[in-house]
């Protein structure tokens, strides 16, 4: 497999920890928006960030949705993930590249912007979606998907992501870390953690250099303190199809459609995810049109 997520725990059982390698899949995502470098960078990482929560968070068929909107350039970002390391996002403006930060690195936190929030909506099979909603602490997207563990799902986390943009705009290396807290881990042992991970080297520099998701963790805990549980394949995947966008038409109604075929004599829809575009026929909104006719009678009876 070319990208995947490696799900660990340390042999003493403080640490669970994840590590993913996603560079084809936000090379994909680029593509697919045509981002410019910065906001390739502020997309990538939260696509990475969605993979790692979901896998942490969620179970079988679940999925999750998550926003990022600091009021910057970018705008809001959006990105769809479940348990099964399928993921899929975009943002409201792709063509973003801003100056380096002071580091000389690509000002993500700029781009994102930090005045406001990222918001988790988790789909867990109910009627109901549960929703969570933290401020965001930096725009970076790592520390503000570690302040969401923390302060929504009471889980002492800490979150790396980081992608490297080539000269040519492509994605040379795409990835992050996800370690949590176990119940009993001692002071100890979790400072010791945070003096390790101070001095990583960023994880797209590891992925350059041919490191491997399990290479990641062992780096950070050590080969003998690690017990490796289950690699799992990552992939940007996107479940729109022409169908699906023709029950959402149906689903406005027969008059708003009778305006479009007057208007338009057609339809065109373009999906923000994955940016494929459906057409419909004049004939064929006259069809959605009286499916959306029949729906009413039958609520109206």
């Amino acid at each position: 497999m070319s990208d995947y997520l490696t799900k660990s725990v340390t042999n003493d059982g403080m640490f669970r920890a994840y590590a993913i390698t996603a560079t084809d899949t936000v090379q994909e995502a680029q593509k697919r928006h045509k981002t410019w470098p910065t906001a390739s960078a502020a997309l990538g990482r939260s696509l990475v960030g969605g993979v790692l929560l979901a896998s942490s968070v969620l179970k079988g068929k679940e999925t999750m949705t998550i926003k990022i909107n600091g009021n910057g350039p970018t705008g809001m970002i959006v990105v769809d993930a479940d348990a099964n390391g399928n993921v899929k996002g975009y943002m409201h403006n792709p063509n973003v590249d801003i100056p380096l930060n002071k580091h000389h690195k690509l000002d993500v936190g700029g781009a994102v912007g930090k005045n406001g929030f990222m918001q988790v909506m988790k789909s867990l099979g109910g009627n109901e979606p549960y929703t969570s909603e933290v401020q965001l602490v930096s725009g970076e997207i790592g520390d503000d998907y570690t302040y969401y563990l923390a302060q929504s799902e009471q889980i002492p986390s800490a979150v790396g992501v980081s992608v490297y943009v080539n000269d040519d705009n492509n994605i040379g290396a795409a990835g992050g870390y996800l370690i949590q807290v176990m119940p009993g881990a001692s002071d100890d042992a979790i400072a010791k953690l945070e003096k390790r991970l101070k001095s990583l080297p960023m994880i797209s520099e590891l992925i350059l250099s041919n490191q491997k998701p399990e290479d990641v963790l062992k780096l950070i805990f050590g080969e003998d303190n690690l017990k490796i549980l289950d690699n799992m394949p990552v992939q940007f995947k996107c479940d729109c199809s022409k169908q699906k966008f023709a029950n959402k038409i149906i689903g406005i109604g027969a008059k708003e459609i009778d305006a479009m075929i007057k208007e338009d004599h057609g339809a065109k829809v373009v999906c923000n995810f994955c940016q494929n575009v459906y057409d419909y026929s004049e004939d064929d909104l006259k069809a959605m049109k009286v499916i959306a006719d029949s729906k009413r009678k039958v609520a109206k009876d």
